[in-house]
């Protein structure tokens, strides 16, 4: 059914390191704002519970903690952690969220690699596994051991705040956190939203244009944080396992029901490498995914 009177507003912000935008259609641009704002409120939330940067945080205060006290979270947190569980077991290992050590041993700001002394000192406090779990608390084994909700932080935010705009009434429009979106509906005359996919070697080009009406898409590639040093591209994707970014597909996108499903399938997919489409298939879900030689692989887009 057709909305003539909605009118498409499209919001920006930054959260997350990241410029992010809410689209939506309202009556006026006061209520496209006032409704946006609900959005925005959500995703400041999750940031500052979960960002590894905010020093009062759940993130903090588990990492804190670390080889001493046993911490109690709240239900959220644990529904987060429960999550993470499932990934580490789909992932073979690979999805793991004690692997953000491994930023002590890589700086993407300059083309250096890590000393296997720093690179061995990292991976050694690595391993979702050792976490040690009693109803609602946890407690990290090790000092020096963290968790890091970055592998899916963005990608809940997103969901959240879209439900959050949903639950306002929203009927048509999408949270995008720079390029995990969660689609709320299509635009007001039933048409669906063109979600260009980017070219991981040419910025401002797009490869291909996905028309979605619900759902969510998350794109990951080795184009977002990297260097290059002879001739070879060091991106931030790291295998918990190597301490070695990945290097077989420069991108990988999916089209999942909801935001945090499509990002974690991206991941994946990208940390196992070749097997990667293997991953993806096994998921039923669509992909679009570019290989280290540009060669596509697709389903359904």
């Amino acid at each position: 059914m057709t909305s003539p009177e909605l009118t498409t507003f499209r919001l920006t912000f930054d959260a997350m390191g990241s410029s992010c935008e809410v689209m939506l259609a309202a009556v006026n641009e006061a209520e496209a704002r006032r409704l946006a704002q609900f959005a925005i409120d959500e995703v400041k939330r999750i940031e500052h519970k979960y960002s590894r940067y905010t020093q009062d945080g759940v993130t903090a205060q588990i990492n804190r903690a670390a080889g001493g006290d046993w911490i109690q979270v709240d239900e959220e947190t644990l529904s987060l952690l429960s999550y993470a569980d499932s990934l580490y077991e789909a992932s073979g290992g690979l999805f793991d969220m004690t692997s953000g050590v491994l930023r002590r041993a890589w700086n993407f700001k300059q083309p250096a690699l890590p000393s296997e002394t720093v690179l061995n000192e990292a991976l050694s406090l690595i391993g979702w596994h050792r976490v040690e779990r009693d109803g609602e608390a946890l407690r990290l084994p090790d000092v020096g051991m963290e968790v890091d909700f970055g592998g899916f932080g963005k990608e809940y935010a997103a969901d959240r705040a879209a439900e959050v705009l949903m639950g306002e009434g929203v009927q048509h429009g999408y949270v995008n956190l720079a390029g995990d979106m969660r689609i709320i509906g299509p635009k007001p005359d039933g048409q669906p939203w063109q979600i260009g996919i980017q070219d991981p070697r040419v910025p401002g080009r797009v490869v291909a244009t996905i028309p979605v009406e619900s759902g969510a898409l998350a794109t990951s590639g080795d184009y977002e944080r990297f260097f290059e040093l002879d001739g070879k591209r060091y991106c931030h994707i790291l295998d918990p396992k190597r301490g070695f970014p990945v290097g077989y597909w420069r991108s990988i996108s999916v089209l999942a029901p909801v935001a945090i499903v499509a990002g974690s399938c991206t991941t994946i997919a990208m940390l196992k490498e070749q097997a990667g489409i293997e991953f993806l298939e096994s998921t039923g879900m669509d992909y679009l995914a570019i290989d280290h030689g540009g060669e596509n692989y697709q389903k359904t887009f």
